[in-house]
């Protein structure tokens, strides 16, 4: 039998400023005993938003009926982690920084004989994608190595694909193009019908597995950190295990990318870092 759960409503009032109630941490509980996946780290407002919705979207009573649904359904349960862990990602999202990084941080990476570059949270793939292209038209990427993680399996397994949806694909060419690219993106991908699948030369040099932020330890020295429009969904004390992952992680003078709306200012990690760039959250580890 599946553990009960109080079927009363999920509280409206923990978004409203008075912290998360029980019924969440229960439901949390519950989440990481079916699935591994700890959230109990994540920001508690936009969490019970997503779950807000996805209560209302499928005609539950409240969280006592969501957490008996997900146990007794696995593929109701992956779906649930998807909507909850759901991160936007593009191709060369931000163009700026990746020019930037195309202009700052390449040189540096060419006096090293084997760079090795971490996506953490990398989603579907598209942030390591993009890695990929930018130091092959460099001439780096032959000696280079992507790490790419996610917690989440389904978005790893579509990572490793390497498969792009064709609704974005304009989108994704014009970011190209404003990041400095020195093609076109075309080039990197066979197009059919329903999707369009990147070059297996592209993929060649990603490595995509799980990796659990929250919980799992540093797995190898790093040149790059990109750790982009992750970190926001993430509550302060998260947050601070994992810049020091990252900080553990990073090679001295290693570089860290992080999102727009994400910053190591007035951060306990602030004073390890040189600030290259305020507007793109570009950071140096100092030596």
């Amino acid at each position: 039998m599946p553990e009960e759960y109080p079927t009363s409503t999920f509280a409206v009032a923990a978004d409203q400023g008075r912290g998360a109630g029980p019924e969440l941490h229960q439901f949390l509980d519950r989440l990481f005993d079916l699935s591994g996946v700890d959230l109990s780290g994540y920001g508690k407002r936009a969490l019970q938003r997503r779950l807000r919705s996805l209560i209302s979207g499928e005609g539950l009573s409240g969280l006592g009926e969501l957490g008996e649904r997900i146990g007794n359904d696995p593929r109701f349960l992956a779906h649930v982690l998807d909507r909850l862990m759901l991160r936007v990602t593009t191709m060369f999202r931000d163009p700026s920084f990746f020019r930037l990084f195309r202009d700052r941080v390449v040189p540096l990476l060419r006096t090293y004989p084997y760079p090795r570059l971490w996506v953490a949270g990398c989603s579907t793939g598209q942030e390591a994608y993009s890695l990929a292209i930018l130091l092959r038209e460099e001439g780096l990427y032959d000696r280079c190595r992507i790490y790419a993680t996610d917690l989440n399996e389904a978005v790893i397994e579509k990572a490793r694909s390497g498969v792009l949806p064709l609704d974005a694909l304009e989108e994704y060419e014009q970011n190209y193009r404003a990041a400095g690219g020195i093609r076109a993106l075309s080039d990197y991908y066979i197009r059919g019908k329903a999707s369009a699948v990147l070059d297996p030369a592209v993929l060649d040099r990603i490595a995509v597995f799980r990796h659990d932020l929250a919980r799992d330890a540093s797995f190898n020295e790093f040149h790059v950190i990109f750790c982009r429009n992750v970190l926001m969904y993430f509550d302060e004390p998260l947050r601070y295990r994992v810049h020091q992952l990252f900080s553990d992680s990073l090679v001295r003078l290693g570089f860290l990318g992080l999102g727009q709306s994400e910053s190591l200012h007035l951060s306990r990690h602030e004073s390890q870092y040189d600030l290259l760039s305020r507007r793109h959250r570009l950071y140096r580890k100092l030596g």
